[in-house]
């Protein structure tokens, strides 16, 4: 079994790899990232923009379809590339959608001097909106109704 060091530097060559294939045409801002499940699968993604940039996803969001397409929903750790932002983190909406599967996994971005940064995602968004929020107020409502 490898250990974290070598498992989060395998992360970042695939999220490195990927963002070769990034289709950002307007910002020219090539994203990568690739998402780690529990079980040791690895799914990458590369940002993918539209002139309405409103409907443009984010790599991470990429990579999390993919998986979650793929059945899997437990995810260890995640890595974020850019080439041209040594240590780029994952933005609000990724945050979010990363929280909605596991608080606690690792975020990891490379650093200037070819090292890594590895930060829990709890502590990137430390008052996150957690889907028990959603799911206890539908509990109640499916209790009052009976």
């Amino acid at each position: 079994m490898a250990n974290q060091v070598e498992v989060y530097k395998e992360l970042l060559e695939a999220a490195k790899n990927c963002y070769r294939n990034s289709y950002s045409p307007y910002s020219k801002y090539r994203v990568g990232a690739a998402l780690l499940t529990t079980d040791g699968k690895i799914f990458p993604g590369c940002n993918i923009e539209i002139c309405s940039y409103e409907g443009s996803m984010c790599a991470e969001r990429v990579a999390l379809s993919g998986a979650v397409s793929q059945g899997c929903q437990n995810f260890a750790a995640i890595a974020v590339v850019s080439e041209q932002t040594p240590g780029v983190w994952p933005c609000g909406i990724c945050r979010q959608y990363l929280a909605e599967f596991s608080i606690d996994m690792m975020v990891i971005v490379p650093n200037t001097d070819g090292g890594y940064k590895a930060l829990p995602l709890k502590e990137l968004l430390p008052h996150f909106f957690p889907p028990s929020a959603l799911l206890a107020k539908e509990a109640k409502a499916t209790q009052s109704s009976q």
